[in-house]
Formats: C-alpha cells, sequence, structure tokens
C-alpha cells in the first residue's frame, strides 16, 4: 500500500472576510498567512477568500492572469507552503467558484466547485465543474473541495485502486462560507467525510458576517480517520497549525480495512 511515510504541516487561517473588497482582503489574508513563514506545507484559506460568498460576480470576479492570482503566487513563495482557497473566477463570459492550489514554485492547480448551492442562488450565477483534483504534497494525496460539495458523498468517494496499490487521497480538504444556523450539519458532514473514506479531513470555514446579512461561526476543524479531532476552532479569528500523522493512517487503514468491501460505481454527468 503506498502511503506518505513523513508527516505533514497543515495550518488553517479562520478569518472575517471582507465584503466585495479584494485590495483589503490582499491586505488582511496576506497578513495572517505571513505569520506562517517556513512552519508548515499547506495554508488553508476560506471559500470566496478575496470577495465574500456574492452573486455579485461581475464586480467580484477575477481573472487567472489578474491581481489576484499574482498575490497569491507571490505569498505562496514568500511562506514556502502550498497555499489554497477559491475565487470569484471570470472566464469569456461565465464565472467560476475556483479553488485554486498555489505552490510555492510558482505552478498551480484548479478545481471549479461542482455543486452550486441553488438555496443561494450560484447555480444561476456560476458554472458547474466536472473534474475531481487530487495534487500532491511530499507523497501526501490530497483532495480539494469547495463548500456545498461536502453534501455529496458519492463525489467524494475514497476508492482503492488496485493497479497503483493506493487510495485516491490520504486527506479531504474543504474550504467554506458555511453559515451559523447550519452549523451542525457543516461538523456532523466533517466527521462523516473522514470516517467513511479512512482519510483525514480539513474544513476551513470563515467567521464575522457579509454584505448579506449573513453570520459564520468558522467551526473549523482537522478530524482523523475516525472522526475524532485533532483541533476545533472557535468563533473568532484564529490561525493554528497541526502535523498529520502517516503511520497512525496506514495503522487504521490495515486494521479497519472496510474499503475491501466498498461498491464499485461509475459517476455519470
Amino acid at each position: 500500500m503506498n502511503l506518505p511515510t513523513a508527516p505533514l504541516r497543515v495550518s488553517l487561517v479562520q478569518g472575517s472576510t471582507r465584503w466585495h473588497d479584494a485590495a483589503g482582503n490582499r491586505e488582511y489574508y496576506g497578513g495572517l498567512v505571513r505569520t506562517l513563514a517556513g512552519q508548515g506545507d499547506l495554508v488553508v484559506l476560506p471559500e470566496t477568500f478575496l470577495s465574500g460568498f456574492t452573486n455579485e460576480t461581475l464586480g467580484n470576479a477575477e481573472t487567472m492572469d489578474g491581481e489576484g492570482l499574482r498575490w497569491l503566487r507571490g505569498l505562496a513563495a514568500e511562506v514556502g507552503a502550498v497555499v489554497t482557497g477559491s475565487l470569484v473566477v471570470r472566464e469569456g463570459d461565465k464565472c467560476v467558484n475556483r479553488l485554486v492550489w498555489m505552490c510555492p514554485d510558482g505552478s498551480h492547480a484548479c478545481y471549479d466547485k461542482r455543486h452550486l448551492f441553488r438555496m443561494a442562488g450560484e447555480h444561476e450565477r456560476y458554472t458547474g465543474g466536472s473534474e475531481r483534483l487530487v495534487v500532491d504534497i511530499n507523497g501526501w494525496r490530497i483532495c480539494p473541495q469547495v463548500c456545498y460539495d461536502l453534501r455529496f458523498p458519492v463525489w467524494l468517494r475514497n476508492r482503492w485502486s488496485r493497479e497503483a496499490q493506493r487510495f485516491d487521497y490520504d486527506l479531504l480538504v474543504f474550504v467554506a462560507n458555511w453559515p451559523s444556523p447550519r452549523r451542525y450539519a457543516w461538523s456532523t458532514l466533517l466527521r462523516a467525510r473522514a470516517i467513511e473514506n479512512l482519510s483525514y479531513c480539513v474544513g476551513v470555514n470563515r467567521v464575522g458576517s457579509d454584505g448579506n446579512g449573513h453570520a459564520y461561526s468558522g467551526d473549523s476543524a482537522v478530524l482523523d480517520f475516525l472522526g475524532q479531532p485533532l483541533v476545533e476552532l472557535g468563533a473568532q479569528e484564529q490561525v493554528v497549525t497541526v502535523s498529520l500523522d502517516p503511520q497512525a493512517l496506514a495503522a487504521h487503514r490495515e486494521r479497519f480495512p472496510a474499503w475491501m468491501d466498498a461498491d464499485a460505481f461509475t459517476i455519470l454527468d
């Protein structure tokens, strides 16, 4: 079974995103992230961290050659870690809620949020993605997702490849703007995704309130493969770093091989 051999240091940046203020958010989140220079491998920001979760897409959208991406590239290089979070991105005549996985060497990967939150009209303003992303840090396979994706376990299922002798991923990461009234669902679903996928799970949510009057209670967390919290954050601005143990993950997968009884399936668009 192919598994990482060294611990992974993951930093959670739980902040109060400024509403429709990209420059203010670059300054704010940049200040928080820079405190982590040299301390970790992965820095996780909330969903739409440069604008807030907005349906006013045209005035708040970034482009892939714009200021937001240049800033993110420079920030990752400065702190020497992967920095990730999602942005409102315009491509031609459409907008996507795009998670950007920015590496310190300037390379990047992207995941467009597949499940659009129709209760807030996201499906009317954005185009959904169709490809799941799995990325690598020092042998750790990581599957980053965006907010509402958390509710769809089939999309997130961690499958075992007999050919490659490995799981799809070792860590699930969710970036979110998850409002306070649904905080119980957030915490419960994070635990469920960790347990059923025999994987570590990280969820980073924002705090404060947005321009639509929605309040956010944070509740960011790092959970192990049993759904047990390694850290749970409160409802205020917080920055923490947690080390994930690959030996503990490997031992659990050997001790409790539920993956051997999993159902085969294919996702159809």
